[in-house]
């Protein structure tokens, strides 16, 4: 007799499931004796079960989506726990290479290098629309992946939905709750430049007539990085979760998260030797000729450091007062402190009167070249949020029309606190071509001269209604309105910065859905966000080229898009397509005539994103995407070093995959492969750097194997043919992250 398996515990994410059920035996039995003349037939008994796909979710996460995915109308991709396990992604930043188009495609300023998920995603900067549970996380830090349930990327304004953040979308990640199952997985990878992480997530039920369980989840990663000499990512977490009442008309939940890293930073490799850079001396002209330093090469310190402490508690409680009215609360408070040390450099020009940047004695002797490491990045900063959101969810009815309302409140504060320091000597110059990452101080020496404060209090209040006529007609409206309050004080080195701004933001978004078939929707919608000063760092500035500037008016987003849904194959494949136009104003630009700075700059993205993600049959699953983009500065100056009047770290086309098969034996292959056109780096001073980074493919594999129900193994390949690609690369185009080198991982996955 074989039972019905879950396939979300129970069995790695590549297993087969065979969902099957048995009558007992007896029943199949003719009774016999003397009454068996007057025994009648039994009837027939069915068992059914529904298999959760491994790549296809049908809801979003927040009470803010009543609808299932195929009847909500914006590109929304939801990225399963199932399908970053296949791939190894231990982080965030590799979980998005799901979603075309997104990445970690910039660098930073020539002296600071970005840190942690510095995602990009249609044209912007998404770093600060970033949520957990729906709930702003701040601090730029790398997120790990060990308690996070699903990663859910939201393209297009979400003005109306978060309140102020980024002009082309929002990241939200949905963490691990407890639940009426008792299971324990855990898992050990060891892999390639050592590489070595260990997991463990146990849930158990404590009452079940209560409906009381928990659930733990631990990481530790003392890891290397592939391809990086020196870098490293130590790293341990902790996020036990307790719920009350489940499966009753009352639940609590009750979360922490705990997570300590100590890393080694990565500052990037010179872009010397690369396709379009040129010398950035025109008296030395033999620079350009100069052959690629290795990409392995570490120019930093092995005494650099990347130390970073969050902290996280949540209570959710959620009240069913009847099938029709729920109501959910979330109360938050998290801190993120980090504190961080990078030796940087900009490979630059140097002259007798300004010995930095790149030395050259010789001409032909390259093993004299030098490198000076003259701006090293030094950060100290925490960041607080605390927050209270009520969401009220009722089914209601006018007359012929259903009405579904989601209405809200929410209160929170936003703090950062971060400490300004002065650095004072030289650090000794590295070798250009074999770099020691051994080296004292020189006559280097830094230390705290200051700090600043920035504090963001909001009100919001929003709703919702999904309005349907009928089968086949749908109306989706949302409005919201922030009151926010952002002051930001500075002391550096005794000059005093005290600044103000206040205001408030009113978003609203309308949709029209029509339905072609129950499986199906095509929708149009028009959405607006905005960005007020100081809205994404919580610094003011009174500089007029600032878009900080507390004098300005917000940064205003609008986007139409016209989409369509498609859930096939018995709902168990979801087909995508959306053409969507995005415009952003009141960006600032300095008038050419007057030189005076004024809010008339406007850009937009226009493009095409389809999608699909499911089961194409029951042994074959597929998640792809492809997205074409189309930017422009409509009023203002070129942004891109090439001159081309496009936005910058914003690929034209971006194309993502993974499949997985399973074959007989408890076997499973699967791979994917990757596309990201030529990157434009932004436009500044620098002289001789490529201007943009080349189009490149990258293909990645995954072999599965089941030992028995309770071990599987997992072999990971990344960059299968070794390609050479440039993953980010600075402002000034001096400095690049390469991209990972072939590698492998091998993963064993137990579950109990």
């Amino acid at each position: 007799m074989s039972y019905i398996k879950s396939r979300k515990h129970a069995q790695p994410a590549f297993a087969s499931t065979r969902l099957s059920a048995a009558v007992a035996g007896a029943l199949l039995l003719p009774a016999v004796g003397v009454h068996a003349q007057t025994s009648t037939a039994l009837p027939k008994v069915e068992v059914t079960a529904t298999q959760e796909s491994d790549y296809k979710a049908d809801k979003a996460s927040s009470a803010k989506y009543s609808q299932p995915l195929v009847d909500t109308p914006q590109t929304l991709t939801v990225i399963k726990k199932q399908l970053i396990d296949q791939q190894g992604a231990t982080t965030l930043t590799e979980a998005l290479r799901n979603s075309p188009g997104v990445g970690t495609f910039y660098l930073g300023e020539n002296g600071s290098t970005n840190t942690g998920d510095a995602i990009y995603m249609r044209g912007f900067d998404s770093s600060s629309a970033i949520f957990v549970d729906n709930v702003r996380d701040l601090g730029s830090i790398s997120r790990d992946m060990f308690n996070i349930q699903q990663v859910e990327v939201l393209k297009g304004p979400a003005g109306t939905d978060n309140g102020r953040g980024s002009p082309t979308g929002s990241i939200n990640m949905v963490t691990k709750q407890a639940e009426m199952n008792n299971f324990f997985n855990s898992s050990a990878t060891y892999g390639s430049w050592n590489q070595k992480r260990a997991t463990a997530d146990w849930n158990k039920v404590i009452d079940e007539e209560r409906g009381i369980a928990m659930r733990l989840n631990v990481m530790k990663q003392d890891s290397g990085v592939p391809g990086r000499h020196e870098v490293k990512n130590d790293r341990w977490g902790v996020a036990p979760s307790l719920a009350f009442g489940l499966n009753s008309p009352t639940r609590v939940f009750l979360n922490y998260l705990h997570i300590d890293q100590d890393n080694v930073p990565d500052g990037g490799v010179p872009t010397i030797g690369l396709p379009g850079y040129t010398s950035p001396d025109p008296a030395r002209p033999y620079i350009s000729g100069a052959p690629r330093v290795s990409s392995t090469n570490f120019y930093g310190n092995v005494n650099d450091y990347d130390k970073v402490t969050a902290d996280m508690f949540t209570a959710r409680v959620e009240h069913d007062f009847s099938q029709d009215v729920k109501l959910q609360n979330t109360t938050r408070y998290a801190k993120t402190s980090q504190d961080y040390f990078l030796t940087s450099f900009m490979a630059s020009a140097a002259s007798s009167t300004r010995a930095a940047g790149l030395v050259t004695p010789s001409a032909t002797n390259l093993a004299g070249w030098t490198l000076a490491r003259n701006l090293p990045t030094r950060k100290d900063q925490s960041n607080e949020i605390i927050t209270n959101q009520t969401n009220v969810t009722a089914n209601l009815k006018s007359g012929s029309l259903q009405h579904t309302v989601v209405g809200g409140i929410e209160f929170t504060q936003e703090k950062q606190h971060a400490t300004s320091f002065t650095a004072t000597g030289t650090l000794p110059a590295a070798n250009l071509y074999n770099p020691d990452p051994n080296f004292g101080s020189g006559t280097y020496s830094i230390r705290a001269t200051g700090y600043n404060d920035g504090k963001t209090d909001t009100v919001s209040a929003y709703l919702f209604d999904t309005i349907k006529f009928n089968e086949q007609w749908s109306i989706n409206a949302g409005i919201r309105e922030d009151h926010y309050r952002t002051t930001y004080y500075s002391n550096a080195a005794g000059t005093i910065t005290d600044l103000s701004t206040s205001g408030n933001l009113f978003n609203w978004k309308l949709a029209a859905i029509f339905k072609p078939t129950d499986y199906s929707s095509i929708y149009a919608l028009y959405a607006t966000s905005q960005q007020p000063p100081g809205g994404s760092n919580f610094a003011l500035s009174a500089s007029a080229n600032s878009a900080a500037n507390s004098n300005y008016a917000p940064q205003k987003t609008k986007t139409s898009e016209l989409g369509t849904k498609w859930d096939l194959m018995n709902k168990k494949l979801a087909l995508t397509a959306a053409l969507f136009h995005t415009e952003v104003t009141n960006e600032v630009e300095q008038d050419p005539t007057s030189l005076q700075y004024f809010q008339t700059g406007k850009k937009t993205v226009q493009g095409i994103e389809l999608g699909v993600t499911g089961d194409v049959t029951s042994n074959l699953s597929l998640a792809a995407g492809y997205t074409w983009m189309d930017t422009k500065v409509n009023n203002g100056a070129i942004t891109t070093a090439a001159g081309e009047n496009n936005l910058a770290y914003t690929p034209k086309q971006a194309f993502t995959s993974w499949a997985t098969y399973r074959l007989p034996q408890g076997f499973t292959v699967g791979g994917g492969a990757r596309y990201v056109s030529s990157l434009l780096r932004g436009t500044d001073g620098a002289v001789g750097t490529p201007k943009y980074a080349n189009s490149y493919w990258v293909f990645d594999g995954m072999v599965g194997y089941i030992v028995n129900k309770n071990v599987d193994l997992q072999l990971n390949i990344y960059n299968i043919f070794d390609k050479d690609y440039v993953a980010a690369i600075n402002k000034s185009g001096y400095r690049y992250t390469p991209g990972t080198p072939r590698s492998v991982a091998l993963t064993a996955n137990f579950k109990f």
